[in-house]
């Protein structure tokens, strides 16, 4: 049985720190930047962790400013 792993990316600069796909991950693997902020002052969205990530899209679908891609990879 295959299994499907995930990965997001975010536009750190245009990620204004709403924190909705934090909210919105199933597995909590998204956080928002504790210590780093973009040129506009804002801690953006990031995922220390993709090991677990299953590629879901709820992130991205949530995200008001389109920020956030996900990308799906089959593993064998």
């Amino acid at each position: 049985m295959s299994k499907i792993r995930g990965a997001i990316v975010v536009d750190t600069e245009r990620c204004k720190g709403c924190g909705l796909c934090v909210v919105a991950c199933p597995l909590r693997l998204i956080s928002l930047a504790k210590k780093k902020v973009n040129h506009k002052g804002y801690p953006y969205a990031e995922q220390p962790d993709w090991e677990p990530c299953i590629g879901c899209t709820n992130c991205a679908v949530v995200c008001p400013d389109g920020c956030i891609s996900v990308y799906r990879k089959k593993e064998e």
